[in-house]
């Protein structure tokens, strides 16, 4: 049986107080949180597919969240579960968290939180560096394979992002029905291998078929690890910094890719005897020192330690009947392909906090990479500068990026001073996070218009001026994903991992498809036309923001997963109030307060 250092409810008694009525002050908190809020489809309003998509995401919400509440300790009317197919399990026993349990990944140390952090930041690297390893080395490829086409030059960064739109709707959603290690640490193990098959591509069509693979199984952090830092941090600014950390993380692999891929290039800072091949063993390298810490990564995802430690506890006494909630949930292969793998693209189309998210991020994550062609255009064939320092022109990105940092912090600090004091717009939601993307925006279309219009050698404009222009376009790049991502992670928690999935496929394949436009834009348009056509298109965007900080808490008393999450938190919170006050002596149940 479990020792008194676990916590199992079993046969909880029950808790109402008096005769059946429809407030939840008079309901059990398990049966308030299994009650999902469906909108039937009035005549002639939603179609019934609409309606079907928005019903299964409330059924989706409300049996997770009804699990997590199990998990927590908080007992249903009868102390029972529902197992598959509507039976009872009145005879097991519940496992779930104690407070304070050493086990619980919220209750972990400092030091182990932080070395969770860190190995994420090391392992998101691989993944961003991977997406643009081949950008300076592609012309020596297609010499070596005789590729002449120019519509095909951009395909080695395309094909990659092309995995990186079908990766995440997958590991996002399994990640939250198995577990964060096991998909981090497979779909790492397979990356590396297809690296490896790049290095040794033998003609142009399986290297294009090698990134692919490559970028669909590079994805699985980006989806997966909101999900983890939400797993192991449950105070939000706690929270938020770790995203913050994590966010500017993403940023260098792309910038210091252009560098690492010119070991091929004559006039770039390495021997011509290396070879463009070596741009893909110095990223096999770095996997494979990564690999270390990924293979010591500690499973963060709750009702997977639950289940973990029920199977340890029934292995040691055969006798006892214990069990996680998530081992009585359906898992069979309908549900998973009905309900988990659908998830991200559910969001996407009935959650208006995530599509929007998802159009403001994938604008300016596709601009971002149309830089990797735009800067050759700019600084190679305007100004003349050889292939190595072109890439050296990117390093100004890195460090606007760099910069978010400090501003995140310095207004994190005035958030909770405000906080404090007591000041009403501090309490709201959209607060915590949005407006540093409110910021961010604005910079990011000031940069764009910088850059192209202080690119004119022919006026003696000096390259350092153009060149500049990446410090705002870092800055705003990175307030705007680290306002955005952190506020996608706050709004869902549970569901953070898809909801960041559906953020990572949407931008993704807008990164696909925009960049493939950037030689034609740049030739007809001209540095100053084409930069300028993607300023009106970002300040267009750049309204998202103030529309969550307008509306937002009207958005997300709409949204299905936000409010399961909202009632979730208020019955939980309700429990331990009544759990403190029965302890105190009260004669008042626990929910007839």
């Amino acid at each position: 049986m479990p020792s008194s250092g676990e916590n199992v409810v079993k046969d909880k008694p029950d808790f109402h107080t008096g005769p059946e009525q429809d407030s939840n002050l008079h309901r059990s908190p398990a049966d308030s949180l299994s009650d999902a809020s469906i909108h039937e489809a009035h005549p002639g309003g939603l179609s019934h597919l609409a309606d079907l998509v928005r019903s299964l995401s409330s059924r989706d919400a409300a049996a997770r969240y009804r699990e997590e509440a199990a998990d927590d300790g908080i007992p249903d009317r009868n102390g029972r579960r529902e197992g598959k197919e509507g039976s009872q399990f009145a005879d097991r026993e519940i496992i779930s968290w104690e407070e304070g349990d050493k086990e619980n990944p919220h209750n972990w140390t400092h030091v182990k939180r932080n070395r969770v952090l860190l190995t994420t930041m090391v392992l998101i690297i691989n993944s961003t560096l991977g997406s643009s390893l081949p950008s300076m080395a592609i012309p020596y490829m297609a010499k070596e394979w005789g590729v002449t086409a120019q519509e095909q030059m951009p395909l080695p960064i395309a094909t990659f992002l092309m995995g990186f739109v079908l990766g995440p709707m997958m590991w996002g959603p399994l990640s939250e029905q198995y577990g964060r290690r096991i998909v981090v640490v497979s779909t790492f193990s397979v990356f590396t291998i297809w690296t490896l098959a790049c290095a040794l591509a033998p003609n142009w069509p399986a290297f294009l078929v090698f990134r692919f693979l490559c970028g669909a199984f590079a994805s699985a952090p980006i989806a997966a690890v909101a999900g983890v830092i939400a797993d192991v941090y449950a105070d939000p600014v706690a929270r938020g910094r770790a995203m913050a950390y994590f966010m500017a993380t993403t940023v260098f692999g792309p910038l210091f890719a252009p560098i690492i891929s010119l070991t091929e290039c004559p006039q770039g800072f390495c021997s011509t005897s290396i070879g463009w091949r070596w741009t893909f063993w110095i990223g096999l390298i770095y996997a494979g020192l990564t690999f270390i810490p990924v293979i010591l990564l500690p499973e963060t995802y709750a009702p997977v330690l639950l289940a973990r430690k029920a199977a340890a506890l029934r292995k040691r006494d055969p006798e006892s009947n214990v069990y996680a909630a998530a081992e009585l949930e359906d898992r069979d292969l309908k549900q998973l392909v009905t309900v988990v793998l659908t998830r991200p693209m559910r969001m996407i189309l009935t959650e208006l906090i995530v599509s929007s998210v998802c159009m403001y991020l994938a604008l300016v994550y596709a601009i971002f990479y149309m830089s990797f062609q735009a800067f050759p255009r700019i600084f190679q064939d305007l100004y003349g500068l050889s292939p190595g320092v072109t890439g050296l022109c990117f390093l100004p990105i890195g460090g606007g990026c760099v910069l978010g940092l400090p501003i995140f912090f310095a207004y994190d600090h005035v958030l909770q001073r405000a906080q404090k004091t007591g000041k009403k717009w501090a309490k709201q939601e959209e607060y915590r996070r949005v407006p540093l993307a409110c910021l961010g925006g604005p910079l990011f279309v000031v940069s764009l218009l910088w850059l192209g219009w202080s690119a004119r050698p022919a006026s003696g404009v000096p390259f350092v001026v153009p060149m500049l222009a990446g410090i705002p376009f870092g800055l705003g790049w990175m307030l705007i994903f680290m306002a955005l991502i952190n506020y996608l992670t706050d709004a869902y928690e549970l569901f953070a991992a898809s909801a960041n999935a559906a953020a990572s496929a949407s931008r993704s394949l807008v990164a696909v498809v925009l960049p493939l436009a950037t030689g034609p834009l740049f030739g007809r348009l001209g540095v100053a036309g084409a930069c300028s056509l993607l300023a009106g298109l970002s300040a267009l965007m750049c309204g998202i923001p103030f529309v969550f900080i307008w509306k937002g808490e009207r958005i997300r008393a709409g949204s299905r997963f936000c409010a399961e999450l909202r009632r979730r938190k208020g019955v939980v919170e309700g429990w331990k109030e009544g759990a403190r006050e029965s302890e105190r002596g009260g004669n008042k149940g626990i929910m007839g307060m």
